[in-house]
């Protein structure tokens, strides 16, 4: 299978992000991987050389906007950058707000450090006249839970955000794509409150945003049956969208 030779995965020790590295590692590749846990991360390097490919690992808190410019200026030409690190909080089970300090950091790794990568790399882009750039949003990005309100906030700014990368970057040659997973095991999926229907494996949802990437398709959202309901919620009136998505269980009595 061909693709691209040069990828860039932030958040490389995370579920998706881990399954999508082995998904592109091969002879010939060169992963660039990032990720805050080094064991975890010489893991993931592991996996990936064991099927041929280069792999350089870059430990870094992404909320040092300094140090995350200067390393992506360093880096050679890439064909491809998934931009998947992310974290979460959730408000409390008797109605505590999220804890501020957990707010700003959710906002500076989930949303100001995608668009500074953007930014970082997008000179070089332009001079190669490609590249591929692929924002992880949620479907939690059609209609915000009561349960995560920034989380669900900056994943639909993340989408807003690769929508509108698309539109202006796609006549140089630059294709963005917007991808939307439903509910993926991994610790993190597991300490948000609420039921996970349609629950996926990594290397399932791994497998079809390597699918949707090589298509191009503009958004790459999954599973079908979450996809088609988070949807639905954001054109129905939202008082009626509300009183569904606490009938479904994800309102303030979801823990």
């Amino acid at each position: 299978m061909t693709g691209p030779n040069h990828v860039l995965v932030t958040g490389a020790t995370s579920a998706i992000g881990s399954a999508l590295a082995v998904s592109y590692a091969r002879m010939g590749v060169t992963l660039n991987l990032q990720g805050r846990n080094a064991e975890r991360l010489e893991k993931v390097a592991a996996a990936c050389e064991a099927q041929g490919a280069q792999v350089v690992t870059t430990l870094l808190d992404l909320r040092d906007f300094a140090a995350l410019r200067l390393w992506l200026e360093e880096l050679g030409p890439l064909d491809l950058l998934i931009i998947n690190a992310g974290v979460n909080t959730h408000v409390g089970p008797n109605g505590e707000p999220e804890p501020w300090n957990e707010v700003e950091a959710l906002l500076d790794v989930n949303l100001k450090a995608a668009m500074m990568i953007v930014h970082a790399v997008l000179p070089a882009l332009r001079a190669q006249n490609s590249g591929q750039i692929a924002l992880i949003s949620s479907l939690a990005g059609y209609f915000g839970l009561p349960v995560t309100p920034s989380y669900s906030a900056s994943k639909a700014a993340l989408k807003a955000y690769g929508e509108a990368l698309r539109g202006w970057l796609g006549p140089e040659g630059i294709r963005v794509n917007v991808v939307m997973p439903g509910y993926v095991r991994s610790p993190m999926c597991d300490d948000m409150p609420g039921p996970k229907p349609f629950l996926w494996s990594p290397e399932r949802a791994a497998r079809a945003i390597r699918r949707g990437l090589e298509r191009d398709k503009a958004r790459i959202s999954f599973p079908f049956p979450l996809n088609w309901g988070t949807w639905w919620l954001s054109v129905l009136p939202a008082g009626l969208s509300i009183l569904l998505v606490r009938w479904l269980g994800f309102g303030r009595d979801s823990y």
